[in-house]
Order: C-alpha cells, then structure tokens, then sequence
C-alpha cells in the first residue's frame, strides 16, 4: 500500500520536533490574538511556550502530513499534571494544546491526533479521556462534540473571568476506536 498524498501519520514526537511544535502551536493558537486582549493573549503565548519545554507529559504525538509536522497534541495522566490542579480531581488522560497549523486544516489532522489520544488513553487502562476548552475555540467544541465528547461540567474551572469548559469521551463506547 503505498502512502497517497494528504496521509496523516501520527507518530510520538521527537526531540527533533521540538521547533516544529513550537511553529505549529503559535500558528495554530495565533488565531486567538485578534480575540484576547494584549495582555491575555501575551500570558497564553507564554503558557504554551511554557508547556513545550516544561510540560510533565506521559505522551507527546505529532501529525506529519507530506512529510511536514502539522499537528501536536500533548497528552497527560490527570488533572494535576496537566494543570497543576489535584482537587479537580481527574486521574485520567487529558488532552491539552491540540493544535493544527492553519494551512493543514480539513484533512482530517486534529481527528487523527484525538484518535490516537483515545487509543492510547485506552492502552493505559482508563476509561474516559479529557480536555478543556473555552466558548472562544468554537470550531474545536464542534469538533469534539462531533466526535463524541460529552460535556463534564463537574470539572469546568475558571481562568480569570473564562470559564473552561470540560469534555469527557468515554473510551469504551466511542465510536472513535471503531475499525476504519
């Protein structure tokens, strides 16, 4: 079977990659420059470009498409490790800074990066897999909503005068990890 163009391949990041997260998150997450204040959007650049180098992930996946790295995700093993949060008490896979750059959109790259997340959330032995995100990403809500996630509101938090939405996949009942 040979790879036809506009393959999405997931793969576990690489040190190598490094430069190419960190093109791929500031170009996705750029967006959001024209939405927050100065102020704001500078203290959530310096929150993902943080996360690259500091972040205590148990998984880090990127989406190569024609041999370009064009997605990422970052996967963590509960709420303290993704947030620094304990008492919000979730002690199975989150998502955080799923990104896709702007020019690889509609090819499928943020599902394939939400599928694998699942797989390995799966692997892992947990039954749910999180993530949090606010009324400004309203194209990725419909996406996660698309594919199955279910509001957790039991887990929303606030950031300033945000409020941060949970979303819950439950593994087992995805249709998500149902054969292609």
């Amino acid at each position: 079977m040979s790879m036809s163009e506009n393959t999405v391949v997931i793969r576990d990041a690489e040190l190598t990659d490094r430069d190419a997260t960190r093109e791929v998150l500031l170009d996705a997450y750029g967006q959001y420059e024209k939405v927050l204040d100065e102020e704001a959007w500078g203290r959530y650049k310096e929150s993902i470009l943080s996360a690259i180098d500091g972040a205590a992930t148990k998984a880090r996946l990127v989406a190569v498409l024609n041999g370009e790295v064009v997605g990422s995700v970052f996967l963590f093993d509960s709420s303290d490790a993704a947030y620094g949060l304990p008492d919000l008490n979730i002690q199975s896979p989150i998502i955080r800074l799923l990104a896709v750059s702007q020019n690889a959109r509609g090819y499928g790259v943020a599902t394939a990066l939400i599928r694998e997340s699942a797989k390995l959330a799966l692997e892992w032995g947990a039954e749910t897999l999180h993530l949090h995100t606010s009324d400004m990403m309203d194209s990725a809500v419909r996406l996660y909503e698309r594919l199955g996630f279910d509001r957790a509101t039991d887990k929303d938090l606030m950031n300033g005068e945000t409020l941060v939405k949970s979303y819950r996949l439950t593994l087992k009942e995805t249709s998500l990890l149902q054969a292609q």
